[in-house]
């Protein structure tokens, strides 16, 4: 056809049944008798175990594997993907074993099917860590075999396919989502366009049924038009190539719809100004560099060039190993056009990635392309290693596969690729973890640049190191690769873990050095041991860290070791209303991680209250500090530096808030303002007024002392029964 056809589930709704006779014969013409054997003997097998499941389009479950083994047919996958495409839901949704499997199957299969078994069976506490356990497991597995990604693809193919049946809008959304965010980059990065391709639209049609709509009608508006034009031009590049004696095949076809809407919002046009629609592909039969710049010559003779619209991806491959020359020119009446000029080798590693590369194993054409692209795709396991928080890998991932690359040299010549907008720093730990921690500057060309340089095609790196230097907290805020992220804040783990532990040691040496006690005489008791294993603790270091991040008071440690009974805080004991300092109330009874009473110190930026939910932050010489969840400045520390804290306070203490009130001016009304609060016996620590004449109003200002929230509440509730009052608001962030 002239005019690709755009949309895959637009025809996927009523998609034939597969039947295994379908797939065998797409493999007979390139895998063995064996496999062939191998293939049946699984889809029976599926059948059996699979017999009475239904799949939510009331077709029988096994329609599904065996249209995932189909598709994996098609991109010519070995036997063992097909088999495992046909296997990889049994273990999950069937009786079946991984033993069953690997007895039936051998070891290899089942190996796969073990990679690609979600875990349905632990428990998750939220839809983002199950999401993000299931990629840890999966790139876990690929990172041994990149069959397993390749299966899970297929799979997602297939279950965004048949995604209207689900009556769920929201999982349709979920799912679509997941598949645009995650499934279509992987595909990108694998080089498999066409599943790209088809990802991207039809998830593109569940998020955004309405723009797709549009956008689908306004394409096809003209298709006869586009077919005529598309023709036309096609024999005008077929006649150029045939008078330079260039064996050559042509091909024309319309931008996909996701394409064109992403184009769209990135260069902020309408649907009318994108001009380059259609897009034509040169594929030389010769597997001849030489030969693509010999043609680009050609086309551009016949048409002229869009300045600053050519791309080589020949010389400079994209990340997932594309090769292709782009060039826009003007072509017949007036109209911009793509066109694309590649080898027939480039043509089907772009088409199908490195899913090529068991079509060719054999004569290992592609093995090198390949090892390197799985080496890149193993980079996500390093991430995942490093990374604790499932929210932060999911981030990670995300921005590693949506990257837009750039190329850079190094000082020997060899060429490493980059996400936009990567630093020098990015580049020396792409290097070696070393050169990166230990990186105090860097030439580019030649010149001296600041660190926070953005890297520019072309560009060769010079990486300048000191032995004695170390990395610094602000480089998170320029580096944009995760490997780099990740070190680094590796490296600031082991700092906090280092300080909490020098933290913890100085706090228990002074309540030791209280007592006229050693710590070393402490270290050597038997005492110490006992310590240890009763907090369930592995050595010295541990039991400073978890004094250091107050999880144990040192003063209960020392008790212990001197076998007195812990000396117990005041109870019951009745703040003083005039108290001058907020910070007495450090002395509220906090739980975390199991361990009742903690003190803590409490933040003046968000004035904590019993009764408000609670993050501890634990900070650098402070121990702990208590912050409220919604308070900003805890809204973007790492995870790993936040515990969860619980109120045990059960004594009527007061805690200071402050609050502003806004009413109408008139005699008197601070009077009234301060009467309603004392009504709810709350101690007002200050008052201050302002008024605006402009607008009558009254500005009030209070420190006042409660109890809890729900005292804070009553107050407000008074508060807000005064006529003249016009709102009430807790003040944060002072």
């Amino acid at each position: 056809m002239a005019i690709d056809t755009i949309v895959a589930d637009k025809k996927a709704k009523k998609m034939p049944m597969i039947r295994i006779t379908d797939i065998l014969d797409k493999v007979r013409a390139f895998l063995p008798a064996d496999d062939l054997a191998r293939i049946m003997k699984a889809h029976v097998y599926a059948a059996t175990v699979h017999r009475g499941q239904m799949r939510l389009s009331g077709e029988p479950y096994l329609s599904h594997p065996t249209a995932v083994a189909n598709i994996l047919a098609e991109m010519k996958m070995d036997g063992s993907s097909i088999v495992a495409g046909l296997l990889h839901d049994t273990i999950e949704d069937t009786h079946t074993t991984l033993e069953d499997i690997e007895n039936n199957f051998g070891k290899d299969v089942a190996f796969l099917v073990d990679g690609l078994t979600k875990l349905s069976k632990i428990a998750f506490s939220n839809k983002e860590e199950r999401q993000a356990e299931n990629f840890r497991k999966m790139v876990l597995a690929m990172s041994a075999d990149i069959r397993i990604l390749l299966v899970r693809l297929a799979d997602r193919v297939h279950n965004m396919q048949t995604l209207d049946y689900h009556a769920s809008e929201e999982k349709r959304q979920e799912i679509a989502r997941e598949t645009l965010e995650l499934y279509a980059p992987l595909a990108n990065r694998l080089g498999i366009y066409w599943m790209k391709v088809e990802l991207e639209n039809m998830a593109f049609s569940h998020l955004n049924p309405q723009a797709y709509n549009a956008l689908y009608a306004n394409v096809f508006s003209k298709v006869k038009e586009r077919e005529v034009f598309t023709a036309g031009v096609k024999e005008i590049i077929a006649q150029e190539m045939e008078d330079a004696g260039i064996a050559a095949e042509v091909e024309g076809r319309a931008k996909h719809i996701f394409s064109i809407f992403s184009k769209m919002q990135r260069q902020r046009v309408s649907f009318d100004e994108i001009y380059d629609l259609i897009a034509f592909r040169i594929i030389l039969e010769e597997n001849n560099k030489t030969m693509c710049y010999a043609t680009l010559s050609i086309i551009h003779a016949r048409w002229k060039p869009v300045q600053g619209r050519f791309k080589d991806y020949i010389a400079m491959p994209k990340a997932n190993k594309y090769q292709s020359l782009h060039t826009t020119v003007i072509g017949p009446n007036g109209e911009r056009i793509e066109i694309q000029i590649r080898t027939r080798e480039m043509h089907e590693w772009a088409e199908r990635g490195i899913a090529a590369h068991w079509l060719y194993k054999e004569e290992d054409k592609q093995a090198g392309d390949s090892n390197k692209q799985i080496e890149k795709i193993r980079e996500l396991l390093e991430m995942q290693q490093e990374i604790d928080s499932p929210r932060e890998y999911m981030s990670h991932l995300k921005m590693a596969l949506f990257s837009d690359d750039v190329y850079v040299f190094t000082p020997a010549g060899d060429v490493k690729e980059f996400p936009k907008d990567a630093t020098p720093i990015d580049f020396a730990y792409a290097v070696h973890t070393n050169v990166g921690d230990k990186c105090v500057g860097a030439r580019v060309n030649g010149k001296m640049v600041p660190l926070r340089y953005k890297l520019q095609n072309g560009d060769t790196v010079e990486i300048i190191t000191q032995a004695v230097h170390q990395p610094s907290r602000d480089w998170l805020k320029i580096v944009v690769t995760s490997r780099a992220k990740s070190k680094i804040k590796a490296w600031i783990r082991e700092e906090d873990k280092k300080r909490t532990i020098e933290l913890g040691r100085d706090a228990l040496e002074k309540e030791l050095g209280k007592n006229q006690e050693k710590l070393s005489s402490f270290l050597k008791s038997e005492k110490f041991s006992e310590i240890i294993k009763a907090n369930s603790l592995e050595n010295t270091d541990a039991l400073f860290a978890i004094i250091g991040k107050g999880k144990l008071s040192p003063k209960s440690v020392v008790n212990r070791y001197l076998d007195r009974e812990e000396e117990r805080h005041e109870a019951n004991a009745k703040t003083s209303s005039k108290r001058k300092d907020a910070a007495k109330h450090d002395t509220a009874r906090v739980s975390a991680a199991g361990v009742d009473n903690m003190m803590v110190r409490f933040a003046k930026c968000c004035d904590p209250i019993p009764g408000d939910k609670i993050y501890g932050f634990i900070s650098r010489g402070r121990g702990i500090v208590a912050h409220t969840r919604t308070c900003p400045h805890v809204a973007n520390v790492e995870d790993d530096r936040l515990i969860e804290l619980k109120w045990t306070t059960k004594e009527k203490e007061v805690y200071p808030v402050h609050m502003r009130v806004i009413c109408r001016d008139r005699k008197g009304v601070l009077a009234d303002v301060s009467s309603a609060i004392t009504s709810q016996d709350a101690n007002i620590a200050h008052a201050q007024v302002k008024t605006e004449n402009k607008d009558m109003e009254a500005i009030c200002t209070f420190k006042i002392d409660v109890h809890d929230l729900e005292h804070y509440r009553k107050v407000v509730g008074a508060v807000n029964k005064l006529t003249c009052v016009l709102s009430v608001e807790r003040l944060r962030g002072r």
